[in-house]
């Protein structure tokens, strides 16, 4: 590195070293978050609600052009929900009744 340093003209050392700083400095930087739809697959048919531990609702935004529904269910696994359906727009508007009343 040193014969390089040598040989490169005094007004490029600087800037060099700011891109070397910078560039070490972002390399371990976390995504601000995650830019695309989380849910690939949705499921249509009925859960019943006893085996679901969580619902996560994602609207729509730069990320992902639809609303997403998020269910963790008791066992862990997690299962998007097709936010058209009908049993899930039910679930949707009592989060959302239940959280208004809450404010």
């Amino acid at each position: 590195m040193s014969r390089f340093l040598t040989f490169a003209p005094r007004s490029l050392l600087l800037p060099l070293l700011l891109l070397v700083a910078c560039a070490a400095l972002c390399r371990g930087a976390p995504m601000a978050g995650e830019l695309r739809c989380q849910c690939v697959q949705t499921v249509f048919e009925v859960i019943h609600p006893k085996r679901i531990a969580h619902v996560e609702l994602i609207p729509e935004g730069p990320h992902c052009e639809v609303p997403e529904v998020i269910a963790t269910m008791k066992h862990g696994k997690k299962v998007c929900l097709d936010p058209a359906a009908p049993w899930v727009k039910l679930i949707i508007t009592k989060i959302l009744n239940s959280k208004s009343n809450k404010l």
